[in-house]
């Protein structure tokens, strides 16, 4: 488990010292003195330690929702925390789900970043082909992403023992240096890095907007919190991931303090001659390993999102049969690919990208702070001093290194923030046209009960087999039982009418899956509870229900849908081109029966328009 975790949860961090130590001085504003290496060495490992050792290995790692990690599982746990507190419940939602849109900002950087970073390494190898970068880092991108529908199954196996290579080897290059200059290890002491910014200051306010690219990807200890367990993932920091970092920086460190010079690139420079092909394949290798992580990090959140009912449904191909967790979102895929592109086109460097990297990694960073308050809060009922004390440490650290990449706004740091903005759009669009839906579909609502009351005073025809009709609202009448009475004038001899919920936990249990109400006449209410990351298939919850007497032959069951067609009005609710987005969306997202794995022979779909 804990080779796992090297492979899948420290893929983006580990390749951090590709370009981290560079680009705290990459602009020239810090001068390249013995005490000012010091000062930035000592930065670098004191917000590792802080950010990384003491906030998220420590307590973010305890805030697991039924085991699982991640922004909507804190974003899940802190909503119910304050459950009792409906205005800031909104709060919490607005927030978590900008958090989750920029998440998505940063599956967009990351590749474009690490790859980039990787393959700039041509400039020290071979400078005349200094061109070449660009396409290179293309063609690695687009293979990366042309392979996600064959599975990572396959790729993820290899993870692990490639990325123990890569931590082997950073170790194995910052050492030899260590050792050659043994001074750099003061910077151990957390004076130089105090007397660093109190020295400089503003220049050391700018710097740490490069600083905080030593722990871009500290969100993923908590996202796969889920997949390794808390154990597996503080190993793998404290005993491979974290040394292994400190000895490269402090390497990269003890060449600067010999010959400030290799600063164009102090990682590759760290380097004998013989190793140079090498470890510029290796650390291609790494940037792919980083690069795939957010996006197979970037499908869980799709599908999470959807089931919280906060994104469309989208088409999602299980690529493994034992593993629920492989999963391949195409229309996911294809945009990141685009996006990440375009990263890589437009900005062509990852100094550059860099002030985009940290202002997407600091939002999320300070958005966790800020939800782990009020679970901690209200949810474990610590007391607040305690809580303030915490968090609020970390929150100004946070808040500062946020506040250093604001600065880069005009200069990269855009990027991700359009990104996020618009996810965070379509988000709360899908969220209220949902609401809004549901809304006048229940305001033109039938009561169930009463309506099969009124039909069996002189009941149509029942002809044979199951009829599963699929509704939102439980309790109501589905427009499919309406139309099917209306044009068909028949009824099954066994109707069940099937409400799916997900919940904001991770995992139901078969023991909860499915409560069951019995209308009389062969009728019963069927409700379907799922967690955000359980599978919704409809068909094998219902088997569940032979245990409570109702008796299901698969191939007599014929399961009725509603096709809702949004008609965007004039009026209250969302602003004109919103509702139209939100039909847009409705109209586009994938079938209902696709998502509930129905059997695609055996489903009537009734449509019906709703104006909202």
């Amino acid at each position: 488990m804990t080779l796992g975790a090297l492979g899948v949860v420290y893929g983006d961090i580990g390749t951090s010292p590709l370009y981290a130590l560079k680009e705290v001085f990459h602009g020239g504003h810090v001068p390249l003195s013995p005490d000012n290496i010091l000062g930035v060495l000592s930065l670098l490992f004191w917000t590792m330690t802080i950010v990384v050792s003491l906030k998220y290995v420590l307590l973010i790692l305890r805030a697991d929702n039924n085991g699982e990690g991640g922004l909507i599982a804190m974003l899940a746990l802190a909503t119910q925390a304050v459950r009792d507190k409906p205005r800031l419940r909104r709060v919490l939602m607005l927030v978590g789900l900008f958090g989750t849109a920029i998440f998505f900002g940063d599956a967009v950087i990351t590749p474009a970043m690490t790859v980039l970073g990787a393959v700039e390494g041509i400039d020290v190898y071979a400078p005349q082909y200094h061109d070449f970068i660009v396409p290179i880092a293309v063609l690695v991108l687009a293979g990366l992403f042309a392979v996600q529908r064959l599975g990572t199954a396959g790729v993820g196996k290899a993870f692990g023992p490639v990325m123990l290579v890569w931590f082997s080897s950073l170790a194995l290059l910052g050492l030899p240096q260590v050792m050659a200059n043994p001074e750099v290890l003061a910077a151990m002491n957390p004076a130089h890095a105090l007397r660093f910014c109190l020295e400089y200051r503003w220049i050391a306010f700018v710097a740490l907007g490069a600083v905080v690219l030593v722990v871009t990807g500290g969100e993923a200890l908590y996202a796969d919190l889920g997949h390794f367990g808390k154990r597996p993932i503080r190993i793998a920091w404290y005993g491979i991931v974290m040394p292994a970092l400190v000895i490269n920086y402090f390497g990269q460190g003890a060449l600067l303090l010999k010959d400030p010079s290799a600063i164009k690139n102090p990682f590759y420079l760290i380097a004998p001659d013989w190793a140079e092909i090498p470890l510029f394949v290796l650390a291609t290798l790494a940037a792919i390993v980083a690069s795939q992580a957010l996006i197979t990090a970037a499908f869980s959140v799709t599908k999470q999102a959807i089931q919280l009912g906060i994104l469309p449904r989208m088409r999602i191909l299980h690529t493994s049969v034992r593993d629920t967790g492989q999963i391949y979102v195409p229309f996911v895929n294809w945009g990141l690919f685009v996006f990440v592109l375009l990263a890589v086109v437009l900005f062509g460097s990852s100094s550059k990208l860099a002030g985009a990297y940290g202002v997407a990694v600091t939002i999320d960073m300070t958005i966790t702070t800020v939800m782990t308050f009020f679970v901690i809060r209200y949810g474990w009922r610590y007391p607040l001093p305690l809580c303030v004390v915490a968090t609020g440490v970390f929150f100004i650290i946070d808040v500062t290194f946020l506040a250093s990449n604001l600065l880069k706004l005009l200069h990269g740091g855009w990027f991700p923030l359009l990104i996020g903005i618009g996810m965070f759009t379509l988000m709360l669009t899908w969220k209220q046209g949902r609401r809004q839906l549901s809304q006048k579909l229940r305001e033109d609502a039938i009561d169930l009960r009463s309506f099969l009351e009124a039909v069996f005073v002189s009941p149509p025809t029942r002809v044979a087999g199951t009829a599963v009709f699929l509704s939102a609202e439980q309790g109501v009448t589905p427009n499919a039982l309406l139309h099917n009475l209306k044009h068909n004038k028949v009824l099954h001899e066994q109707n069940l009418f099937v409400s799916v919920k997900h919940h904001e936990v991770p995992w139901v249990g078969f023991e909860k899956r499915v409560e069951v109400q019995n209308l009389g006449n062969d009728c019963w209410q069927v409700s379907i509870n799922f967690g955000f990351k359980n599978e919704p298939d409809v068909p094998e919850a219902l088997k569940l229900l032979e245990q409570r007497g109702v008796q299901l032959e698969e191939m007599e069951t014929s399961y009725f849908l509603s096709r809702d067609i949004v008609i965007p009005t004039m009026g209250g609710g969302m602003a004109p081109w919103r509702e139209k987005l939100f039909a847009s969306m409705h109209r586009n997202a994938a079938a209902a029966a696709d998502f509930l794995h129905l059997p695609t022979n055996r489903i009537v779909e009734l449509g019906a328009k709703v104006e909202i």
